[in-house]
């Protein structure tokens, strides 16, 4: 096969993408491009195919007949070639999961759960990846996608496997202080729905003018803050019962709002599951179960 018999593979990243999403939007997010450059580089792929792949409306993509019959050949050879990357990789690719998640779930999920994780499945051999808001999701680079977004965002094969809600948190030296929202320094995760301003609104409260929140790109960041006294922080449940039961935080308040994000599971296609996804995806439905009957 020639070289002028295949797309450039950027242009087939991006028809993948977008037909995953139906929004050129969230492939660009996916992608870490901007929305033009999907855009044009699906129109690329189009002029060099020589057939229209989307229709095109205001707030809303749909497949063609042609590019509802590519999709499945682009996504097949995609696998293919991921398929035949990991054999290049050592050891049983069958008993290795390379997971992507945000760094918030890695560290104050997944981290303290570790040890139960090995005593269910002692034979796995873990590979976790972390990016902010998810990152760039590239075809073939991890077995199983754990993200953090709205439903409406997910694609149809996303599990929805926990839903969370926030409440502020600060150390319990700071709380001897009597935490005023009013005065004290504020702090929360960027790009939420549900922050400081919500928070207070469900509860017939709104910030003065003289007050501020700062923000930062994760949980990470603003909630170690808080457990090193410098304010008060929101938190998701499962952050604030680990810290909780470090002693390092607590909760001054007892209003916790529910989120409008959650967390979601993406599995491997049908044809590219192993016993390491299965079992992993098996063991992260048990302990999410057993978390709600705690």
């Amino acid at each position: 096969m020639s070289a002028p018999d295949l797309p450039p593979l950027t242009w087939l990243r991006a028809f993948e993408a977008a037909a995953r999403h139906l929004s050129f939007t969230l492939a660009a997010k996916e992608l870490n491009l901007t929305q033009s450059a999907v855009s044009q580089h699906v129109r690329s792929l189009e002029g060099w195919l020589g057939q229209l792949l989307f229709v095109r409306r205001v707030r809303a993509l749909s497949l063609t007949e042609a590019g509802a019959n590519y999709l499945p050949v682009v996504r097949e050879a995609f696998d293919v070639l991921a398929t035949g990357t990991r054999a290049f990789g050592a050891g049983d690719r069958g008993r290795v999961l390379r997971l992507n998640c945000n760094i918030t779930f890695g560290a104050w999920w997944l981290a303290p759960r570790l040890g139960r994780l090995r005593k269910a499945v002692p034979w796995l051999n873990l590979r976790v990846q972390t990016a902010t808001w998810g990152g760039a999701q590239e075809p073939g680079n991890s077995d199983i996608d754990l993200r953090f977004g709205r439903s409406e965002d997910m694609s149809a094969e996303a599990e929805l496997i926990l839903r969370e809600s926030v409440a502020p948190v600060c150390t319990p030296e700071f709380a001897q202080g009597a935490p005023d929202w009013r005065r004290d320094p504020l702090m929360d995760c960027a790009g939420m729905i549900s922050g400081w301003h919500k928070w207070l609104e469900m509860q017939g409260e709104t910030l003065p003018d003289t007050q501020r929140v700062d923000l930062f790109s994760t949980y990470m960041i603003s909630v170690t803050a808080a457990a090193n006294g410098q304010g008060l922080a929101m938190a998701q449940k499962f952050m604030a019962d680990t810290l909780a039961s470090m002693g390092n935080l607590i909760e001054p308040w007892p209003y916790r709002m529910p989120l409008t994000e959650a967390y979601f599971l993406i599995p491997p296609a049908a044809h590219a599951r192993t016993p390491a996804t299965r079992a992993f995806q098996s063991w992260v439905e048990d302990e999410m179960g057993r978390d709600v009957s705690a």
